[in-house]
């Protein structure tokens, strides 16, 4: 049975989520806001985990593991920081269940067995790793301290979305400690152009590059930098954040490290991470009313061959050709399926790979086997096309390559397009209800008129992008879109997710 999706124009949250579900990413679990990760959805995760940790080590940074509770008063000593997350923070308060005295198979929560001191679930980690960090910094010469933990974390969030935003998730988190202000900016710097090349080069999603305004940063940072990749619904997504904390944890647990001249001063930080939502907006980016679209280099299975064939005879024919032809291809590093399974048929096996956004798929019959030759179809394009067997080894790996280079491609086209410079807020209304996208327009620098904004608009600020925010030569001075007052430069404005 082919599996239909509801269409895209018509109802995008419905969509999203019939991705999810029926390509076998993740579902709902007996928990609200918790997901389960499908086999399928942790491949892929464990694809971007695999090249990002690459990415980060080769920059000098070393994974490491910190416990998934912190004591509460860890985690109230930088005053920013639990005034952002104590709305969202999950807490462990006692240790122990007892069965109901008069209903023994009831259990219950045992008032004996309350914690002396309250552990929250973490839903970041700066404040134990800093409570450690004091331990381990004595002087210049421990710094810098570049660390790295792949986990989970939790935030009991009110709305959620499958990847998209859930109470538990799973993430990096990166936490450095420095000797100079300089040395800390440049590793936040440093972190961003990493994501920035793995979103693009790997994901095929063009992102912009962009600091947070002044009430938007992350709680207990000096400057919060971030990505935002534009949806193909015209919603903006935060893909990416990387944190110069300058001296706040520092200061907040005392962590105190002698110079080079033997003097006293305080760590300078970073912390930065993704998460699992990465794959929500690999879905919303690329994939379309059949399915997913997978970039192949993040794909868990690049090549896919099915057999078509009538007897038992016409399949060992086939599987042996078949054999030949993908230890070809997984010498070159190609990631490759057979499917010979008997118990579906080929149009069932052709709708679930396209569902399932596998790049390329190779179908070989009598037909294939007489002519010496197999039938590529690439699921971006919905090209077929008749290769023989000796032109597969060359053929294949340059098709992936176009097939990457196309789906981002198609990707920064539309956020060209979803890109406008508007200096009037009807022209602004009408952009952002019809169709979104990014919007560069002045805004004159109060809270009070991004409330204004997003009450009537539900557009926000989503940053100040870096190329505004670090050149003087393309600021310019204009009024603000709303209020008419002087503004020194241009903002994002999109709805978002």
């Amino acid at each position: 049975m082919i599996r239909q999706f509801t269409k895209r124009n018509k109802d995008y949250s419905k969509w999203y989520n019939e991705i999810v579900i029926k390509s076998g990413l993740a579902e709902f679990s007996g928990v609200r806001g918790f997901m389960i990760i499908k086999p399928y959805g942790i491949s892929i995760w464990e694809i971007i985990k695999t090249k990002l940790d690459k990415m980060f080590k080769e920059t000098g940074h070393k994974n490491v593991y910190f416990p998934l509770l912190i004591p509460k008063s860890f985690f109230s000593k930088e005053k920013q920081h639990i005034k952002s997350f104590s709305k969202e923070c999950a807490v462990v308060t006692h240790c122990k269940l007892i069965k109901k005295e008069k209903n023994k198979k009831e259990l219950v929560i045992d008032p004996q067995s309350k914690l002396q001191e309250e552990l929250i679930i973490r839903p970041t980690s700066e404040s134990i790793i800093w409570k450690t960090y004091k331990r381990w910094i004595q002087s210049y010469r421990d710094l810098p301290i570049l660390l790295n933990q792949w986990g989970n974390a939790v935030r009991w969030e009110m709305r959620t979305r499958l990847f998209l935003r859930t109470s538990e998730f799973l993430w990096q988190e990166g936490h450095t400690a420095h000797s100079t202000k300089n040395e800390a900016i440049e590793e936040t710097k440093k972190i961003l152009n990493i994501y920035t090349r793995f979103l693009e080069n790997f994901m095929a999603i063009p992102v912009l590059q962009g600091v947070k305004p002044y009430m938007d940063k992350f709680s207990g940072s000096e400057t919060t930098y971030c990505l935002e990749a534009l949806m193909q619904d015209g919603k903006a997504l935060q893909i990416g954040t990387s944190h110069f904390l300058g001296q706040n944890f520092s200061k907040a647990f005392d962590v105190k490290f002698t110079n080079i001249n033997g003097k006293k001063e305080h760590v300078w930080s970073t912390s930065w991470g993704i998460s699992t939502r990465l794959i929500g907006g690999l879905i919303m980016s690329h994939s379309d009313d059949r399915g997913l679209v997978i970039p192949p280099k993040i794909a868990p299975i690049q090549t896919v061959i099915i057999p078509i064939y009538k007897n038992r005879k016409e399949l060992n024919q086939i599987s042996e050709i078949t054999e030949k032809i993908k230890n070809i291809l997984e010498k070159q590093g190609i990631s490759v399926q057979y499917d010979d399974r008997d118990i579906f048929t080929p149009g069932w096996k052709f709708n679930e790979y396209e569902m399932k956004g596998i790049p390329i798929r190779i179908s070989i019959g009598s037909y294939e086997i007489k002519h010496e030759k197999a039938e590529v179809f690439r699921r971006d394009t919905y090209e077929k096309m008749d290769v023989s067997w000796n032109c597969l080894k060359k053929f294949i790996p340059e098709l992936l390559e176009k097939i990457q280079n196309n789906i981002y491609q198609k990707a920064l086209q539309r956020t060209n397009k979803g890109t406008l410079t508007l200096d009037h807020y009807d022209d602004f209304k009408k952009k952002i209800n019809e169709t979104g996208g990014f919007i560069l327009a002045h805004w004159d620098g109060t809270i009070n008129t991004v409330k204004k904004i997003q009450e009537e608009t539900e557009a926000t600020i989503r940053c100040i992008p870096i190329h505004i925010q670090n050149n003087v030569n393309v600021k310019e001075t204009g009024k603000c879109i709303y209020s008419g007052k002087t503004s020194n430069q241009r903002v994002i404005f999109a709805k978002s997710y």
